[in-house]
């Protein structure tokens, strides 16, 4: 039975990595696609649609509609347009940083919508992702970036959302990511239409953006936090905004500015002290 359920935990901590190493791609495959980040995201979401639905159909999951996955799919809707967006306007490691101050975002929707005060842990990881916010927006405005950073973080506010579906009644996360990949394809993809670079390249870096870094991602991120501690989880998801920009820097040589590097520094020692406390103080509480 041990070996058993070590050989789980450790197929869901190679299934996180995965994950991980599926969203990174994320940066470096939208600056190479010289296209409307309207149409990116439109044609990504196509792609990653019908990879999801593939996934739902094996997996043989019941989709749900109603007022609350709606909202959700509004929300991840959201989340990638903007991601998108910020990507062309801001560096790639601005974005993803930016994007994962999700968690921040959380605890206090947390709080307006449903009067769950945060606890000091909380409250301490606010203030120093907040600190680290600062640093991109203070740079972001010597350099012109300003409009970008304010897109990627306002994407981190609708990602934070996409979270707290199970929050809701009624909600089925499964179902909001792919209603949301929809839309995003219906009303989104049309805009292809005004692009005139359809190199093998451009079409490689597109297919692989929608199958793997938002088709597969989700799939080997929902399979590996079944069988992943929250500690282990949190670590390891740290990856993302760290190896993101470092594939930028390498295969595209844009790098983060010095201040932003500061603030990225922050924002990730905020959001890994939140999760690791958290999970830390859950456990414990398991165990008595």
């Amino acid at each position: 039975m041990s070996t058993l359920f070590a050989d789980k935990k450790t197929m869901g901590t190679a299934a996180v990595l995965a994950a991980s190493l599926c969203f990174s791609l994320g940066g470096l495959l939208m600056k190479l696609i010289p296209w409307n980040p309207l149409a990116i995201n439109g044609v990504r979401n196509v792609i990653a649609c019908i990879v999801i639905g593939l996934y739902i159909r094996a997996i043989h999951h019941k989709i749900v509609f109603n007022p609350t996955v709606l909202m959700g799919a509004l929300a991840l809707a959201g989340t990638t347009t903007l991601y998108a967006a910020a990507n062309k306007l801001t560096t790639a490691g601005n974005t993803i940083i930016l994007q994962y101050t999700a968690p921040i975002w959380i605890i206090i929707l947390m709080y307006l919508m449903f009067g769950q005060k945060p606890d000091r842990t909380a409250i301490t990881a606010i203030i120093i992702v907040l600190a680290g916010i600062l640093c991109f927006f203070f740079e972001g405005l010597s350099t012109g970036k300003w409009l970008g950073d304010s897109l990627a973080l306002l994407s981190g506010v609708f990602y934070a959302v996409v979270f707290m579906l199970n929050q809701f009644p009624k909600g089925d996360a499964l179902s909001s990511v792919f209603f949301g990949q929809l839309g995003c394809g219906i009303f989104l993809s049309p805009f292809v239409l005004r692009e005139t670079v359809f190199t093998p390249g451009v079409l490689l870096a597109v297919f692989v953006l929608g199958a793997v870094q938002v088709g597969l991602a989700y799939i080997f991120f929902t399979t590996g936090t079944k069988y992943t501690d929250p500690v282990t989880a949190s670590i390891i998801n740290a990856m993302e905004p760290i190896l993101n920009p470092v594939l930028v820097a390498v295969f595209y040589g844009e790098m983060l500015g010095k201040l932003s590097l500061v603030g990225a520094a922050i924002v990730i020692s905020g959001i890994l002290y939140y999760n690791i406390r958290l999970a830390l103080a859950a456990r414990k509480t398991r165990k008595a």
